[in-house]
């Protein structure tokens, strides 16, 4: 089973920081940061940072895993985790040196229903969680396992 860690990504102005996915021919689409864990990652955490860093430009500040979700072919680890800056020139994964997986750009969106609802990003299991919180005034921080 392939493990990925993902990121719910905090700026400092309290908005998401998503990756805006585009495909020739194809609608763009919005992603979580994150990726597949590695061999030599000895730990989600690591593998979560490293993932943070190579897509965004940034050291993440680890928060806690939110959700995990998982089916016959992949686990996918949700954790929520801030960022203070990012670059754009400072990312270094494999995939942005390769034309023919479509582009990837940084995007910050507010935290809002309405931001949300216009973008969707992907999975809408994590999306459909974050607007529960925004409707419900819930601190994100207070969904988040520190422990794991």
């Amino acid at each position: 089973m392939i493990e990925c860690v993902r990121a719910v990504l905090l700026t400092p102005a309290g908005r998401l920081l998503l990756i805006r996915r585009t495909w020739p021919g194809a609608t763009p689409y919005r992603v979580f940061p994150g990726g597949h864990v590695e061999p030599g990652d000895p730990s989600l955490r690591a593998a979560l940072a490293r993932e943070i860093r190579e897509e965004t430009g940034a050291e993440p500040q680890i928060t806690g895993l939110l959700q995990v979700l998982a089916d016959e072919y992949q686990r996918q680890y949700f954790y929520l985790a801030c960022v203070g800056s990012w670059s754009e020139a400072d990312r270094t994964g494999p995939e942005f040196g390769d034309p023919d997986r479509g582009e990837y750009r940084l995007e910050e969106v507010p935290l809002t229903v309405q931001a949300l609802d216009a973008v969707s990003p992907d999975p809408e299991e994590i999306t459909a969680l974050l607007r529960e919180a925004v409707r419900a005034g819930t601190d994100l921080a207070a969904l988040a396992d520190p422990a794991r």
